[in-house]
């Protein structure tokens, strides 16, 4: 078998690994990465050299889940919509904050790792909607600027959902309330 060859199974035993004992696990904290290296029947180093780190390593794991997210009908149905794209904007974060908030293992688990490493180069899903709703009105630094914050505060906020509860008065584990504070943010930074 090819270095390349082992190295891919390699990866996809630690990203299985993580998968796992993040499902079963009551808290993040509990996956470290002594606990995937011998769950996936590596060298704990192959973290490291497979990944860079155990948070990216979680990211990996994670993306898969995100993936299902992303081919969910009702996204795809939210974009095909007759929806101006401020709505379309609005549904896709409710249902990606309910995502987030599904998956809170996992997001509790990368969200440090992805505001930290997100490739900033690739273009924010929301950017085109954000473009389409100011239709010229606001340049597209402005526009990339709102998508950036858009997302990031949202991130921000479900990683620190018991803080914000305490905070805010908002517990966004409650849909109606995730509703009303992600209407506030697009409102705010769309205008009403």
């Amino acid at each position: 078998m090819k270095k390349d060859e082992k190295l891919g199974i390699t990866k996809e035993k630690l990203r299985n690994a993580a998968a796992e004992l993040m499902n079963e696990c009551s808290d993040c904290s509990e996956v470290t990465s002594r606990a995937i290296a011998e769950r996936a029947g590596v060298r704990l180093s192959m973290i490291n050299y497979c990944f860079g780190s155990r948070e990216a390593l979680l990211f990996e794991a994670f993306s898969r889940n995100e993936k299902d997210y992303r081919d969910d009908p009702r996204i795809k149905s939210i974009i095909c919509s007759e929806l101006s794209p401020k709505e379309k904007l609005r549904k896709m974060h409710y249902a990606a904050a309910e995502f987030l908030i599904k998956e809170y293992k996992f997001t509790k688990a990368v969200t440090g790792y992805v505001l930290l490493h997100r490739d900033l180069s690739k273009e924010p899903s929301s950017l085109p909607f954000i473009r389409a709703h100011f239709g010229g009105r606001k340049s597209e630094e402005e526009c990339r600027v709102i998508a950036y914050e858009l997302s990031s505060m949202m991130q921000l906020v479900i990683y620190r959902l018991e803080d914000f509860a305490g905070f805010s008065g908002l517990d966004l584990r409650d849909s109606k309330q995730l509703h009303r504070f992600i209407d506030m943010r697009i409102d705010m930074l769309l205008g009403e």
